[in-house]
């Protein structure tokens, strides 16, 4: 039977956790020119698509958003431009056909003021959590360098970030805060049954 359509709702003003990973779990960035390749592609199109990238980190097999919604149309207008081009690049340059992501992005409406941070450190802690780096800032595909003043890059927000973290040390202290405790719950979860 199929899937009827899924209609979302989406509304100017409003910051979204947008994420998907790749078919079957599988690889949807295979070298540093696709990460960048797909960092230029959201830098070309947030403009024109009204998104605001607060915070993002892109994995092998997955990405992470926090998008705020600036004009009238939804997030999912800038998301399916973004990884239209970049899975048709892929595929060309891999003579492959197909599909690469795992069917339509998600995403999770941010209602609440006091989650956002906690969103942001989340998606900063990714590539920690998931064992690829010690910390952090020794992954180039996230924008935590931006958020405590290592790097400068147009993707980020920087009255959101200052109006909640006025001094980058405070973001700093924030993430160290939570690696430890980040890595003993990735560690536990082998421990622990899925529903």
């Amino acid at each position: 039977m199929p899937v009827p359509y899924r209609r979302d709702v989406f509304a100017p003003g409003e910051y979204y956790h947008i994420f998907n990973r790749g078919a079957d779990k599988g690889t949807i960035f295979f070298t540093a020119g696709h990460y960048e390749h797909c960092l230029r592609l959201f830098k070309r199109y947030r403009g024109p698509y009204g998104a605001t990238i607060v915070a993002y980190c892109l994995m092998p097999n997955h990405y992470h958003l926090l998008l705020r919604q600036d004009g009238e149309a939804p997030p999912s207008r800038f998301i399916n431009v973004v990884f239209n081009a970049y899975v048709q690049a892929v595929n060309r340059e891999r003579k492959r056909k197909g599909t690469l992501l795992e069917g339509r992005f998600r995403h999770v409406l941010v209602d609440r003021e006091a989650y956002v941070e906690h969103l942001c450190r989340y998606i900063h802690l990714n590539p920690v959590i998931a064992g690829l780096v010690a910390r952090p800032e020794d992954w180039p595909y996230s924008n935590y360098r931006e958020w405590v003043g290592e790097r400068a890059c147009a993707l980020k927000d920087e009255e959101f970030i200052r109006q909640r973290f006025p001094r980058a040390e405070g973001y700093r202290a924030f993430v160290e805060d939570e690696i430890g405790e980040a890595r003993m719950r990735a560690q536990l979860k082998r421990y622990l049954l899925d529903p």
